[in-house]
């Protein structure tokens, strides 16, 4: 037989398009050919998959050698086709029955000694294959099993080798064929830093407390040394318990990129990027699409420490992603999707030299210098952000006592039950409220409607900060336990919009 076809997926964004690899065998001149949109990657499998067939024990055809990966007009990228290249040429030589590779999916890349090297985003190959009604297996690199077998009902085949791939085609004998790989053990440990170690700063601890209850954004304003860091990094511990939907997906796309780890299942994803970051390294993108930070962050945290220091034009780009919960990032032949449901902290200095209203009254910087290096931070985008935190420097005395605060798991579990509390009333999280939905899910009493209008009258707040104000206050209620938003809720709400808008109001 000179013809054998098998089916491999390529990665198209979040998505795995299946691919099938057809390989020709024809008389002619020694040739090999790679056709079908492939990147270098993908042509320099030609010598890779050379060197594995020979040092697996097989012989290379002396053949003209076509590989046609179709469709034709979806990009192929990364080692993935090694593996069916390899088995497609076996197959077409008649080295191996090519009818026993019917019903099987192949990824993996060789290296020169026939070993099966890991390869990126199986764990999106395997969502594919079952979304679609995959085949009856997906032979992998046995570095990838545990991740791909976090689907249920998937079929997964770890090999180590080319030549155990073949054997598992060839030999009679059941001991030398591949087996199915079992659902891997999971322990969901929460390894986050805690709030106890934390001194002092029980509003801002408040605030990220309501921002935690509700996925709501935060922007902590403070000098130098007030804790902003130290409260950012302990935040992914006050979050409620991912499911298992959201595990997948933000397993999913750390898994685009290489960086999933088993002992990260169920863990928050939390992302720090330098303020050195570019706008494509922040959303994603390349000629072949790869997620960004915010992707990465996906049911997560996105840190941005030292906001000022970013160029406005990366911030920028988080306006959209902020408000839809995803990013489409579009090149002239090609489009990927990505997700990025995430939650934003981000940290500042009030002023240059970052002791703006410092007790010690050591900051000289100008009105001018703080509005300019407050002006950094766009409108648009701050008014994207939920709460605003003034984070004060922490006392002495406070700093020298001993006694601990409170920790995150009991701050944890009041934020848990709140979560659970928005899911049965409404079926997502107060932050992701519709206009529509606020007025029937946070309707007001009269006392806290004449507050909210006097507030939005004097600050001059858009209509934007109307409905961040009214889930906020719906987010309190929920803490409180409360099934209606009182007077004091809508209050609070409003006390966390003004860590910067405060300076700018006339004396």
């Amino acid at each position: 037989m000179s013809l054998a076809v098998l089916q491999s997926r390529a990665l198209d964004g979040m998505d795995a398009q299946e691919v099938s690899v057809e390989v020709h065998l024809a008389n002619g001149l020694p040739a090999f050919a790679i056709v079908g949109l492939a990147d270098t990657e993908v042509k320099e499998a030609r010598d890779r998959v050379r060197a594995a067939i020979l040092n697996s024990g097989f012989s290379f055809p002396a053949q003209r050698i076509t590989v046609n990966l179709a469709p034709a007009d979806l990009p192929k990228e990364s080692g993935r086709f090694d593996l069916p290249i390899a088995l497609g040429i076996l197959a077409a030589s008649e080295q191996i029955p090519a009818r026993a590779l019917a019903g099987y999916e192949f990824a993996g890349e060789l290296s020169l000694s026939g070993a099966l090297r890991p390869i990126r985003g199986t764990l999106a190959m395997a969502v594919a294959s079952r979304r679609y009604g995959g085949l009856c297996g997906l032979i992998l690199p046995i570095d990838n099993a545990d991740e791909a077998a976090l689907v249920s009902a998937a079929a997964i085949y770890p090999a180590s080798s080319l030549l155990q791939v073949c054997r598992h085609f060839t030999a009679h004998d059941s001991d030398l064929q591949l087996a199915r790989h079992p659902a891997p053990p999971l322990r969901q440990l929460r390894r986050y830093p805690d709030f106890a170690d934390v001194k002092g700063q029980q509003t801002v601890k408040r605030g990220l407390e309501v921002a935690a209850a509700g996925n709501h954004s935060v922007l902590l304003v403070g000098p130098p040394g007030a804790g902003k860091t130290m409260l950012a990094m302990r935040f992914p511990g006050l979050l409620p318990a991912m499911s298992d939907a959201e595990a997948l997906e933000a397993a999913a796309v750390l898994s685009l990129t290489g960086q999933f780890r088993l002992d990260l299942w169920k863990q928050r994803p939390f992302r720090a990027p330098h303020h050195t970051a570019s706008g494509v390294a922040l959303v994603g993108g390349g000629s072949l699409p790869r997620p960004g930070e915010i992707s990465l962050a996906h049911h997560g945290v996105l840190f941005l420490d030292e906001l000022p220091e970013f160029e406005q034009r990366v911030l920028d780009v988080l306006r959209e992603p902020l408000e839809s919960g995803h990013i489409t990032i579009s090149r002239a032949a090609h489009q990927a999707d990505f997700p990025a449901r995430f939650q934003l902290i981000a940290a500042m200095n009030p002023c240059p030299c970052g002791y703006a209203g410092h007790s010690s009254a050591r900051c000289h910087c100008s009105a001018e210098q703080i509005a300019r290096y407050q002006r950094r931070i766009s409108g648009p985008l701050l008014d994207r952000i939920d709460i605003q935190l003034e984070v004060a420097a922490v006392d002495p005395l406070t700093l020298a006592d001993s006694t601990g605060g409170e920790t995150s798991s009991s701050i944890a579990a009041r934020v848990q039950q709140a979560a659970d509390c928005q899911q049965q009333r409404q079926g997502k999280r107060n932050q992701a409220l519709a206009p529509c939905e606020l007025e029937q899910h946070c309707k007001l009493d009269g006392y806290g409607h004449t507050v909210l209008q006097r507030s939005m009258a004097r600050f001059q707040w858009s209509g934007r900060a109307y409905h961040r104000i009214l889930r906020i206050a719906r987010t309190i209620a929920d803490l409180a336990a409360c099934a209606h938003i009182q007077e004091n809720h809508v209050r609070e709400a409003i006390q966390y919009q003004r860590a910067l808008r405060e300076r700018d109001l006339p004396c």
